[in-house]
């Protein structure tokens, strides 16, 4: 039996390559002469996470569009419509609005490794870089995902969010009435940002991504210790072209991967099946409250994953300083390949200052997101939150001195835990 599924097998791959001689190659490319190193661990299973949530958000994404109506006097029904009469509509819409803080979890971790192994550093800026625009578009496009529900939130925060356009000089007012659509947001918002949610920001997402597994496989995968790793002849000794501490990406770290899915799978279903508004943090409780422009929730805040830059945002007294500061603390992340001075790329190799300013850096961004959560009444929180603020910045800012005049460690010539 296994023979004659083999011998079709073939068949086909033979039958596809006659006909698109470009695949098989590809294929081959990218996955099993893809070599990777010996010794990724679990840090490296949220990339392979990630494009996980992003199938999956694409796939519950096209059924709710089948029975969602985009405009101010139906959305909120039709998404009732989708939680109690249409079948299995809850299950697909909570694997929708989980899969979106899942989604950022995940990033948020990944962004976190390429920061602790140096991944960013030469030759991988540009990896680095448009992985950023990732982030940048994912952004977006949960934003206005968020909106479409038309609960109390998503009006509310829509028009905070939008409103915040109206600080910059001379020509903010136009652009507010031009992002919504009229004065408030209302139908033209929600037909603009569904289509921008559905169509256009997806696919600048999948460029992206594509883009961003192009650039890393043109120079190859990042590992713990921060080392190239080497050609042969010694590990691989009957190709002296292959890297002596490397593996094919297929089929070993995608078996691996499949074991990290399968974990993940169970914490998402749990999630989904127990608490998919996971305490508030997930879904809003004022968004199962249509919206209503006459009424103001008691605090407006955006979803926990925006809460960082929301706290920076509004500890800054001045509304046009709180703008700037918000972007600037995205738009900074884009120069950290160049401000990381370091000899070494991994911190595995660094001295202690080094791993005290990051494990302070990570520390600061939870606590700012646990205060853009609140309400933001608290005088004390406020001073605490300007304090975090600066230190945020000051992270990058310092960044050139401390990660230049920090002592390394001895770095291998190959990479370690191989065979």
């Amino acid at each position: 039996m296994s023979n004659i599924i083999t011998r079709t097998a073939n068949n086909v791959f033979d039958w596809v390559t006659a006909r698109a001689p470009g695949m098989m190659p590809a294929y081959r490319k990218h996955m099993t002469e893809y070599y990777a190193p010996k010794n990724f661990n679990v840090w490296y299973y949220f990339g392979s996470l990630a494009m996980l949530v992003l199938v999956n958000q694409i796939l519950t994404g096209i059924f709710l569009t089948m029975h969602f109506k985009p405009s101010a006097a139906e959305a909120f029904s039709s998404v009732e419509y989708i939680m109690r009469d249409v079948e299995w509509g809850w299950l697909i819409r909570y694997m929708h609005s989980t899969g979106a803080s899942l989604f950022f979890i995940v990033v948020y971790l990944h962004m976190f490794r390429g920061l602790m192994y140096g991944s960013y550093q030469k030759p991988r800026e540009l990896v680095w870089i448009l992985g950023m625009l990732i982030y940048l578009v994912l952004m977006a496009e949960a934003f206005m995902g968020y909106v479409l529900p038309w609960g109390q939130m998503s009006f509310w925060g829509a028009k905070v969010i939008i409103s915040l356009f109206g600080a910059i000089p001379v020509i903010g007012g136009g652009l507010v009435e031009w992002i919504m659509g009229d004065y408030l947001p209302g139908d033209a918002t929600l037909n603009r940002f569904f289509a921008l949610h559905v169509i256009a920001l997806p696919l600048v997402l999948l460029l992206l991504v594509v883009l961003h597994l192009g650039a890393l496989h043109e120079v190859g995968s990042n590992n713990p210790d921060g080392v190239d790793i080497k050609k042969g002849p010694k590990g691989n000794r009957w190709d002296a072209n292959k890297p002596k501490d490397g593996i094919p990406f297929h089929p070993y770290y995608t078996v691996k991967d499949l074991f990290g899915v399968g974990f993940f799978l169970v914490i998402a279903a749990f999630i989904i099946f127990f608490a998919p508004a996971f305490g508030g943090w997930f879904l809003e409780h004022d968004n199962f409250v249509e919206a209503n422009r006459l009424v103001t929730p008691e605090h407006i805040k955006p979803v926990w994953y925006y809460t960082p830059y929301y706290a920076m945002l509004r500890v800054i007294p001045d509304k046009l300083g709180g703008v700037i500061v918000m972007f600037s603390a995205i738009a900074i992340l884009f120069l950290v390949p160049w401000l990381d001075k370091a000899k070494v790329k991994s911190y595995r190799y660094r001295g202690v200052f080094s791993w005290v300013m990051l494990l302070a850096f990570a520390f600061t961004f939870v606590w700012l997101g646990k205060i853009g959560a609140g309400p933001g009444t608290d005088p004390v929180e406020t001073i605490i939150g300007r304090v975090l603020t600066f230190f945020y910045f000051a992270f990058f800012i310092t960044m050139p001195l401390w990660t230049k005049l920090d002592r390394t460690k001895p770095v291998p010539e190959r990479v370690t835990m191989h065979d």
